[in-house]
């Protein structure tokens, strides 16, 4: 069987099981009270009887069964589960999109969501924020739309394991996104990010991010706790170093080609004397005396919620282990990568960034830290 004959077999079988699956739900949905039915969306199919003949026409049946099955999750979401056909309609839509999928038959026109579910929440086109019977779902595919943001309800969809929304306009990742616990794979591949929220580090089970051709610039240190992280693709973005514990992650692969990552190209700069303000040197003071534990501090910043906030933002000098606020130097630390990474073949080193509390701690530092001079 040649490959037109594939493409019209079938078709032709789709339009069989369509015609099964939906002549069981008809009397829920009669031409009458239905007559273009839609799926809550533009697209419409005129009720017909029986199909096209030829081969040339089969394929073409194709465009016309996808608002079938849409409009089956779509207007028939309780009548289907209540037959007992939720299955059947689930394996059926896999199966078309997997064909679609394979042969390239989805045309620039068609892109639109697509997703799979075993267990009768499947939907096909979903759009908006109504997601409350995709609580299953476990495969979302966004790509080539011109989405611009996603609605914070894509929380709901607590089973979905993959996600992707490549070729799309966004402009940021919604904090919403990253509660969903069970997701293994995200992909944002051509998008407009500038961002990654530090959010990111509560998907625990992700193992596969990928973020191509944005306009990323920092990657939060969040992302160091992704602990089942395997594979991170960041090509095109304009990063230029990584979080202090990105050698941390046990990746297999790491794609970072066309970023203007830092080099070591170290040039001499004259020293300067540190000049704190009196609220960083009180937040260094209360910071240090909670981390020994003085019990009289610990008990006094309870009455103070604005200063527990503020403090709450400190960190750490990665030199002497001190906190500090907000006045600090950025360096840059060059590590080699981790032999067990996959990496672009122009990675030699990796740039991390690091943080120092004072000019006094600079110069304690060791041959592979540098200060990042603002030029």
């Amino acid at each position: 069987m040649d490959l037109t004959e594939r493409l019209a077999s079938h078709p032709a079988t789709f339009s069989h099981h369509v015609h099964l699956q939906y002549s069981t739900t008809s009397e829920s949905c009669p031409g009458e009270a239905c007559p273009t039915m839609a799926a809550r969306d533009t697209r419409q199919l005129k009720h017909c009887r029986g199909f096209p003949s030829s081969l040339e026409s089969l394929v073409k049946i194709r465009k016309s069964l996808f608002p079938v099955l849409r409009h089956g999750y779509s207007s028939l979401l309780k009548e289907t589960p209540a037959l007992e056909l939720h299955g059947h309609l689930d394996a059926l839509c896999v199966r078309f999109v997997l064909f679609a999928r394979k042969f390239k038959l989805r045309g620039p026109k068609e892109a639109m969501a697509t997703a799979i579910s075993p267990t009768g929440c499947a939907a096909a086109g979903a759009r908006g924020p109504r997601t409350h019977g995709l609580q299953n779902l476990i495969l979302l595919n966004l790509n080539n739309n011109q989405l611009t943001w996603i609605p914070p309800e894509i929380s709901r969809l607590r089973s979905v394991t993959y996600l992707s929304i490549n070729h799309n306009q966004l402009a940021s990742i919604p904090r919403e996104l990253c509660f969903l616990e069970n997701l293994s794979e995200l992909q944002l591949n051509y998008n407009q990010l500038i961002c990654v929220p530090e959010e990111i580090k509560f998907l625990k089970k992700l193992q596969k991010l990928l973020l191509v051709r944005n306009n990323i610039e920092v990657l939060p240190e969040g992302l160091c706790d992704l602990i089942n992280l395997k594979s991170l693709d960041i090509a095109g973005n304009i990063i230029q170093i990584f979080p202090s514990r990105f050698q941390n992650l046990k990746l297999r692969e790491l794609y970072c080609e066309e970023n203007p990552l830092l080099l070591r190209q170290p040039v001499k700069a004259v020293g300067q004397e540190d000049v704190w303000t009196l609220q960083e040197i009180t937040s260094r003071f209360i910071m240090n005396q909670l981390a020994e534990k003085n019990l009289f501090l610990m008990q006094a910043i309870e009455w103070y919620p604005q200063v527990r906030n503020m403090i709450s933002q400190g960190r750490k000098c990665a030199i002497c282990g001190k906190s500090f606020l907000t006045v600090w130097l950025e360096c840059v630390e060059f590590v080699p990568p981790s032999k067990n990474w996959k990496i672009s073949r122009n990675l030699q080193l990796v740039p991390l960034r690091i943080l120092i509390c004072s000019y006094k701690c600079f110069n304690q530092r060791g041959p592979n830290l540098f200060g990042i001079a603002q030029a």
